[in-house]
């Protein structure tokens, strides 16, 4: 009887006394205060409580009116809420009563919105690229047989955290430690704030009279010195990148690759051949000066990495495939090549549907600003370049074997999203078509190329990210429109009656003064047109002439990529080799890597025949 009686006064009061939900969420109304006693007059009177706040009837899903009566409700904001900042014993916060605002707060607050933007819209779309790892990983499996399933998804799984570590120990810090000091266009800002400011030191070198960026030096282990959020964002963006470029090459040396080995290389990749490469194109370093040093264009451009990226590990793989020697089999005694068909060809094609979700992380992303408008047609161009070149490959392949091949269409598709990674806030959506389609037909052939020469690849990895890599970076000095990228690499490109004039942005008074009369309405100084990024080819897609000397610049560094990264990989190999053997054992080749390697099968349900594996002489 007591239970009950305990339960009735409860639910008695619940419903008599109790506030509704909708009331919990309003503030509660202001007692009416009693008259207050004067204060002693040897004491200091106590602070004033302050005042609560309005009772409001609407609820705060439905208000909009910017009232000081509705200052507790509202989605949509109101004044309070540009005040900035807010303590909550500051005198300067509605002190009348008003809500009204101060200029410099409304400031604060504009510019806050915008980093915010950028910042949230760097870090979605970072979180893209990273989500891409599960496409490479679905993609290389499916093309290596089943015995080593387990193996390749492990190279994909750890080169995350390998690749990561390294970067963050000294890879950002060589990559991006002297980025404040790169070259910029007149006016410029990060537009992640100027937290990046920060990364202001790096080893420079004075050739023919010029700065050649060479290291950056600054940001090892994301020290206190770059503890700032704009930093921070920069390196995940970044990371992620550089973790496309690490795993390129698991693919192109997959099935025969010692996974301790592997190790060594995952910190290495992470530390040095991408962050200092990247250093000379993205970190303000000498293939971006290019242009300020030697008038080649706008310097060289890569607006999201096909150079720097997808080229880079590309060029990686080449070297490592070459050092690695190609899988047991797969050539004869007299080196004709032999097919070694993957396991899981629908693994393959949901792989490449990751991959190309990813990219609109990977391409709109490297804005690294949502307030930029122009991520929609980087958007477009990224979706036209991948649709044209699997239309490509797939009428290349009917062509020369009378067949499609679902993984060289998926190949294809990528071969075009690789190559439109650099051009693509440059070109208009007929050029990415374009040179999607062209990449489209450069992934066949390149395949069959390297394949002939004894460089075994698995999943094409060579062609899709290296050639297709090399092909996107000339791109840009043949299809740009001059649209977009005015003032790119400290680089100002005026065109008036058929006539270029260069202005470089050496931050001088004289020279913003120029820049201003020649862009201004003056009759006879004003009324020159400042062009962004353009190709050979750019008339024909609206720009108002040719720039030949952009594609020098994106020539210039094709070979660098070239040349600096397969060196540098190869003697990496080399030597690493003499540590840690590259190559897994003859027998556990045979056998499947998953077991002798791995400990674990990726498929122990299952009894693998191995069908598909040529007899090993």
């Amino acid at each position: 009887m007591a239970l009950l009686a305990t339960a009735a006064g409860a639910l008695g009061w619940m419903m008599l006394g109790a506030p509704s939900a909708q009331a919990q969420d309003k503030p509660p109304e202001a007692p009416a205060a009693a008259p207050a006693a004067p204060a002693p007059a040897a004491e200091a009177a106590p602070a004033a409580a302050a005042p609560a706040p309005a009772k409001t009837d609407t609820p705060d899903s439905t208000a909009t009116t910017l009232t000081t009566d509705k200052i507790n409700g509202g989605n949509s904001g109101t004044a309070i809420d540009l005040q900035w900042p807010v303590p909550a014993d500051s005198p300067s916060v509605n002190p009348d009563g008003k809500g009204k605002v101060t200029t410099d707060e409304l400031v604060e607050n504009v510019a806050h919105n915008k980093i915010s933007i950028n910042l949230v819209w760097t870090l979605v779309t970072g979180f893209l690229v990273m989500f891409m790892q599960a496409g490479f990983a679905l993609v290389e499996t499916g093309l290596c047989r089943a015995k080593n399933a387990a193996h390749v998804m492990a190279t994909n799984f750890m080169i995350y955290g390998l690749g990561m570590i390294g970067f963050w120990v000294c890879g950002f810090a060589f990559m991006f430690g002297n980025y404040w000091n790169g070259p910029v266009n007149i006016g410029w800002q990060p537009t992640l704030g100027q937290g990046l400011a920060n990364l202001d030191s790096g080893i420079t070198w004075t050739i023919f009279g010029k700065p050649f960026g060479i290291l950056g030096t600054k940001g090892f282990c994301l020290g206190p010195s770059v503890f700032d959020t704009a930093v921070f964002t920069l390196f995940l963006f970044e990371m992620v990148f550089m973790d496309t470029t690490a795993t390129i090459p698991t693919g192109a040396m997959a099935e025969r690759w010692n996974f301790k080995h592997f190790i060594v290389y995952g910190f290495w990749v992470g530390m040095f051949p991408y962050a200092i490469y990247g250093n000379w194109v993205w970190g303000g370093g000498w293939l971006a000066q290019l242009g300020q040093n030697f008038a080649l264009g706008h310097g060289a451009v890569d607006f999201a990495g096909s150079g720097v990226v997808h080229m880079c590990g590309g060029m990686i793989a080449i070297a490592g495939g070459i050092c690695i020697g190609p899988r047991l089999g797969k050539y004869t005694k007299d080196g004709k090549p032999r097919p070694i068909p993957g396991h899981d060809v629908p693994m393959v094609m949901l792989g490449t549907f990751i991959l190309a979700f990813g990219w609109f992380g990977f391409n709109p992303g490297s804005t690294r600003a949502g307030t930029d408008n122009r991520i929609a047609i980087v958007a477009v161009n990224t979706m036209l370049a991948g649709a044209s070149a699997s239309i490509a490959t797939m009428l290349t392949m009917y062509l020369v074997t009378g067949k499609p091949d679902p993984s060289m269409l998926c190949n294809g598709l990528l071969a075009g999203l690789v190559a439109i990674t650099a051009p693509c806030a440059f070109v208009s959506s007929l050029g990415a078509v374009t040179l999607g389609f062209i990449a489209g037909i450069i992934v066949v052939f390149s395949v069959f190329f390297w394949e002939k020469r004894g460089v075994d690849d698995p999943v094409g990895a060579i062609s899709v990210h290296g050639m297709c890599g090399a092909w996107g970076v000339l791109s840009v000095g043949i299809f740009a429109n001059g649209s977009y990228g005015a003032g790119w690499g400290g680089v100002h490109k005026l065109f008036k009656d058929g006539v270029w004039t260069i202005i470089n942005n050496d931050a001088q008074a004289a020279t913003l003064k120029k820049y201003a009369d020649m862009i201004g309405t003056d009759p006879k100084l004003g009324g020159w047109t400042d062009v962004g990024v353009t190709g050979i080819l750019g008339p024909l897609f609206g720009a108002p002439a040719s720039d030949v000397s952009q594609f020098m610049a994106q020539f210039v560094d094709v070979c660098t990529c070239a040349i600096f990264i397969v060196t540098f990989s190869f003697i990496f190999f080399k030597i690493s080799n003499l540590i840690v053997p590259l190559r897994s054992k003859r027998e556990d080749e045979i056998q499947g890597l998953d077991i002798p390697e791995m400990g674990a099968e990726a498929y122990p349900d299952f009894q693998l025949t191995d069908r598909t594996s040529p007899k090993v002489d």
